[in-house]
């Protein structure tokens, strides 16, 4: 985590492309733009020095002081990003939301986005707790690739759509695993097939069809059975989960006409 937070910081240095030395503010200095540039050179200073608090407060006084400069811009995200490193999660959030919502034509605003996006996405723990942040990590991502298709962090952020969507899947399958082991197979079946319908991309449709499968055997409803087991065949023909479907309706239907509509479907 030390190392990703490392990078992350390395790359936002890189886009500021700002130069940094052992210059102290000069108070006689007249000129605001001279005066925020050294006032920003001594925050990077104490911030490189692990001196984040007086960081902060540096940046704050170049916020007030003089807001329509560059080095307020920077100040803004430099002191959303120690917010982040520090895990304060909620104000790195507010803080990069305000400035994506007043620099919205800002240069390397995807960075912004991008690091909304990771603090959503650090917060997800596992898919037993709340997945409101799994939902606000993928809204973020996925607004981030959508914006900025060809930034350098969309490839990222479409990575980490996938393992977000896979959390979310996990959490239906848990849900739907409980209410089916309670008998309650209706609120089973509607949460496997929201995996089914809008998780295809991940691990868990196998297990999802057979399970439904399992529901429709438990409930009579033999045809549903046999329709799902085809389709998890015809898609999953090496899958241990067809396997387990196959022999589930063989057990419980001998009949040949039965097995036989099976195997015709599944070597269309």
């Amino acid at each position: 985590m030390i190392l990703k937070r490392f990078s992350l910081l390395l790359c936002f240095l890189a886009i500021l492309n700002c130069s940094s030395n052992d210059n102290k503010v000069d108070k006689s200095l007249t000129n605001n733009q001279e005066t925020a540039d050294l006032m920003y050179i001594d925050a990077m200073n104490k911030f490189n020095e692990k001196q984040l608090d007086e960081a902060i407060i540096i940046f704050k006084e170049i916020e007030r002081l003089y807001p329509l400069s560059n080095e307020a811009i920077q100040s803004q995200i430099m002191s959303g990003f120690i917010d982040y490193g520090n895990l304060n999660y909620d104000d790195a959030i507010y803080k990069f939301s305000r400035i994506i919502n007043k620099y919205p034509s800002l240069k390397n605003i995807d960075y912004v986005y991008y690091m909304k996006a990771i603090c959503y996405y650090e917060q997800i723990s596992n898919e037993e707790l709340d997945g409101k942040n799994n939902y606000l990590a993928l809204e973020n991502l996925e607004q981030l690739i959508k914006r900025f298709p060809n930034s350098e962090y969309a490839k990222d952020a479409r990575q980490k759509v996938i393992l977000v969507n896979s959390n979310i899947a996990a959490k239906h399958m848990s849900i739907a695993y409980f209410y089916q082991k309670n008998g309650k197979y209706t609120a089973a079946l509607n949460r496997y097939k929201i995996v089914i319908s809008n998780f295809a991309n991940t691990k868990f449709i196998p297990e999802a069809l057979y399970r439904t499968t399992e529901i429709y055997i438990a409930l009579g409803l033999k045809e549903e059975a046999s329709n799902t087991a085809s389709v998890l065949g015809y898609n999953y023909p090496k899958s241990s989960w067809y396997e387990l479907s196959y022999n589930l309706i063989k057990a419980k239907n001998k009949s040949k006409s039965f097995l036989k509509k099976l195997n015709f479907l599944n070597n269309e």
